[in-house]
C-alpha cells in the first residue's frame, strides 16, 4: 500500500459528477466529427447498406437532406466517396468533370455552403478491376502502377477542387501521391486546397462493409502490396507520414482506428503541431452495431467510449458514422 495512503485518495476525483466533468482532459465535439456519405447515379435512391446499418448510398436528388442535416448538427464537414454509373480498367468517371464526386461536391456547396466538402481521392471505387490505380503487368506479376498512377490521382485532385471541394483526402497509400497532389492542384490555381492524406493506411480485415458501400472490393487478389502490413513495425507509420508532411501533407490520418491506437499515439508524440485525423472504419462500426442489436452492448456507451479513447490517443478529427448520433447524444 502506498505510503501516502489514506492522505491520497483518487476516488476524490470520482465520487462526485460535476467534479469528474471538471477534471476530464478529453471530450467530444460535433466540430471534430466528419461524417462519410456514399453517393452514386440514379434517382430517388436511398439504399441502405446491409452491413452499416443506418447508413445509405444516396442518389444525387437526396443528398441535399444529409447535407442540411450535417450542417445543421454543427458536424465538422461530410467526405464523400463516388459509385459511378460505369467502370473501366482506368477509372475515368474519377477524373471526369462529371463524375459522381464533383456533381455531388456541386449538391453539397449550392445546398450549405459554409459545410467543410472532404473528397475521398482514389481509384478503388471506380475501376472495374476495384484496385486503386492503373494495373501493370511486370514479369506475370499483375499490380497496380504506382507512378503511372500519380498523374492521375493529381487530375482527380484538380477536378474536385474545381468542383468547390473544401479539402482532398487521397487514400490509395501510392508512394509520391502527396506531392503529385500537390503539385497538381498549385499548378491548377488551387494552392489554398489542404490536403489530408491517408498518411498510415494498413491492410485491414475491418475494411469489409465498406466495401460493400462503395462497390470497391477488388476482383483479384488484395491490397497488400501497397497498404500498410498489420504487422509492420510502428517507425513505418512514422516514416510514411515523415515523407506525407515533406511532400506537403497539411493534416495525416490513421486508419483503421481502435485497432491502431498505439501508432496514433505514436505520430501524435512525434509531431505535436500536425493536425491528425482518425478513421472510425466500417469493420469498427458494424461489429459494435451487430453487438448493439444482439442486446451484448450498449451502444451509446460503447460508440462514445471509443471515440473518447481515439481523441485521447491524440485523434484531432473523428471520420465516423456515428458522428450525426455522437452529436445527439451528448446533446
Amino acid at each position: 500500500m502506498s505510503s501516502s495512503f489514506p492522505t491520497t485518495r483518487l476516488r476524490r476525483l470520482r465520487y462526485h459528477p460535476a467534479v469528474r466533468r471538471l477534471v476530464r482532459e478529453t471530450n467530444l465535439s460535433p466540430s471534430q466529427m466528419i461524417l462519410p456519405l456514399f453517393v452514386r447515379t440514379g434517382r430517388g435512391v436511398r439504399q441502405e447498406i446491409s452491413s452499416m446499418p443506418g447508413n445509405f448510398q444516396l442518389s444525387l436528388d437526396l443528398l441535399p437532406d444529409e447535407i442540411r442535416q450535417a450542417a445543421d448538427l454543427g458536424l465538422g464537414g461530410v467526405l464523400l466517396f463516388g459509385i459511378p454509373a460505369e467502370k473501366d480498367p482506368l477509372g475515368s468517371d474519377a477524373t471526369s468533370e462529371n463524375g459522381i464526386i464533383p456533381q455531388a461536391v456541386r449538391v453539397a456547396k449550392d445546398t450549405a455552403p459554409d459545410l467543410l466538402v472532404v473528397t475521398d481521392v482514389c481509384f478503388c471505387e471506380y475501376t472495374d478491376h476495384g484496385h486503386c490505380g492503373a494495373l501493370a503487368d511486370r514479369s506475370g506479376r499483375v499490380d497496380v502502377d504506382n507512378d503511372a498512377t500519380l498523374e492521375m490521382l493529381a487530375r482527380q485532385a484538380a477536378t474536385h477542387a474545381k468542383a468547390g471541394a473544401d479539402v482532398v483526402a487521397p487514400s490509395g497509400m501510392m508512394d509520391g501521391m502527396v506531392g503529385a497532389i500537390r503539385r497538381g492542384l498549385d499548378s491548377a490555381g488551387f494552392l489554398h486546397v489542404p490536403i489530408m492524406s491517408y498518411a498510415a493506411k494498413y491492410a485491414s480485415a475491418f475494411y469489409g462493409p465498406f466495401r460493400e458501400a462503395a462497390e470497391s472490393a477488388p476482383q483479384f487478389g488484395d491490397r497488400r502490396s501497397y497498404q500498410m502490413d498489420p504487422a509492420s513495425a510502428a517507425g513505418q507509420a512514422i516514416r510514411e507520414v515523415e515523407l506525407d508532411l515533406a511532400e506537403g501533407a497539411d493534416i495525416v490520418m490513421v486508419k483503421p482506428a481502435l485497432p491502431y491506437l498505439d501508432i496514433l499515439c505514436r505520430i501524435r508524440q512525434q509531431f505535436p503541431g500536425v493536425p491528425l485525423a482518425a478513421y472510425n472504419v466500417s469493420g469498427e462500426f458494424s461489429m459494435l452495431k451487430a453487438a448493439a442489436r444482439q442486446g451484448w452492448l450498449d451502444e451509446k456507451a460503447v460508440a462514445l467510449e471509443s471515440l473518447t479513447a481515439i481523441r485521447r490517443a491524440g485523434a484531432d478529427i473523428l471520420i465516423t458514422y456515428w458522428a450525426k448520433d455522437v452529436v445527439r447524444w451528448l446533446a
